[in-house]
């Protein structure tokens, strides 16, 4: 009796501590944020980057305002960004804070955007880069770095769950599964059981497909890597096999590329034609899905017939899905600020858990932390087993050698070429 009295109280006392606001493990100051500075500090501190807006970051500075309340942040927008970062920084109003890329990093083009950069990875700062997935943060050769991941990217396909559901179909895990699920709903009067943007190499349906399977043929293998990055002429037999799934994908019938040639772009026409609601999968990018939310007031069918749909890896072999784990936007601290001190206390409240996984819960992007269950819309690339999550940042892979792959597979795909010219002409394929 003494113990059951015991607990009981136990729990009362809990109960009460629950009642009287104690915080859940994440709330508002989650990960224990403490101001290192004089919270009175008057600063400013300006975020560049090539957004119209960002509404995200803007969430962020209200947080960040709670603990410093005479911080003015603003974020501009440079036009052209990427051609204009560099003489930005030059200038006598360079940022505080800015976007990078890591594709800029070893461009000669680009120099001063790395060249401005703190090195984010010195422990002084007190940065929680333990949150983030370790795959997509840069490598560099001698251990510096100079961005850090605040958004992530990956390619996929929307998929409308209703649909599945209402004819006892299951997501597809292989690519036979994929197959037999296409035609399944194509027997059920689906015209278009997948669909996806077809007509340029960046973003197509095509490119999205071979890319991810192209990556996993040669993340294990550094010598095949070196003379892909090197652009080497023998180095075109490494994509033979992602040529052969392609052409094999597209003899399947799993699409009509003529009925996707009618949509217009890889962003707003994909989402309105996918919330037609008669399109099972809809291939895209992670940037594509981030514009969702905001256009489901935009779709008159949508409003009409809404539906529940979640985004997953498109399954191209039998082992399953692969997940190309890719940084989106990063950010880099001028070194030369005015404000650094004020700048870096900003980096070290944004680089947490919580604070990185609200940020792309408003912006409908994939959180780069290593927690992806967070959010139902990209909770199934958490579930892909490590062996098939790729990240170019660890393997090496160039963006040069990545161009030659989604122009091959492109050109292969659209009929343009043959396996054996695109695989010869591997180097030469202009972007």
């Amino acid at each position: 009796m003494k113990r059951m009295v015991c607990v009981f109280l136990t729990l009362v006392m809990l109960l009460s501590l629950t009642a009287c606001g104690g915080k859940k493990p994440g709330e508002k100051e989650g990960q224990g944020f403490k101001p290192t500075l004089d919270t009175s500090t008057r600063s400013q501190i300006v975020v560049a980057g090539g957004y119209d807006n960002f509404e995200a970051l803007e969430a962020e500075f209200n947080r960040f305002n709670e603990h410093y309340p005479n911080v003015e942040l603003t974020f501009t927008k440079v036009d052209d960004y990427n051609n204009m970062i560099g003489m930005v920084l030059n200038g006598n109003d360079a940022p505080d804070i800015y976007v990078n890329y890591s594709w800029m990093y070893g461009r000669e083009q680009y120099r001063s955007s790395i060249d401005h950069a703190e090195n984010l990875a010195d422990p002084a700062l007190g940065l929680d880069l333990d949150c983030i997935r370790s795959n997509i943060v840069l490598k560099t050769g001698d251990g510096t770095l100079p961005m850090v991941p605040v958004f992530s990217n990956t390619y996929g396909m929307l998929v409308n769950n209703d649909l599945f559901e209402k004819e006892g179909l299951s997501i597809p895990t292989t690519y036979q599964e994929l197959v037999s699920v296409c035609d399944a709903f194509r027997k059920k009067g689906y015209a278009n059981p997948m669909m996806g943007y077809s007509k340029s190499e960046t973003t197509s349906l095509i490119t999205l497909l071979v890319y991810p399977y192209f990556a996993n043929l040669v993340a294990n293998d550094a010598e095949a890597v070196k003379k892909l990055n090197a652009l080497e002429p023998s180095a075109g037999e490494y994509m033979r096999p992602a040529l052969e799934k392609i052409t094999q994908f597209l003899k399947d019938g799993c699409v009509d590329l003529d009925a996707c040639a009618e949509i217009a772009n890889n962003y707003d026409a994909v989402i309105l034609r996918f919330f037609e609601g008669d399109v099972p999968m809809m291939t895209c990018t992670g940037d594509t899905v981030s514009g969702t939310k905001k256009r489901e007031s935009r779709s008159e069918a949508f409003i009409a017939r809404p539906f529940k749909y979640t985004f997953v890896p498109v399954p191209l072999s039998e082992e399953g899905a692969n997940f190309l784990d890719l940084p989106n936007l990063q950010f880099s601290v001028n070194k030369n600020s005015k404000n650094l001190d004020m700048a870096n206390e900003f980096m070290r409240f944004l680089i947490t858990s919580q604070e990185l996984n609200e940020m792309a819960q408003i912006k409908g992007l994939m959180s780069p932390t290593k927690d992806l269950s967070f959010n139902s819309m990209y909770a199934a690339f958490g579930s892909v087993p490590t062996s098939r999550i790729l990240s170019p940042e660890e393997f090496g892979l160039t963006d040069d050698a990545v161009i030659q792959v989604r122009q091959a597979g492109y050109r292969v795909g659209t009929g343009v070429m043959t396996i054996d010219e695109a695989v010869a002409a591997f180097g030469t394929l202009a972007q």
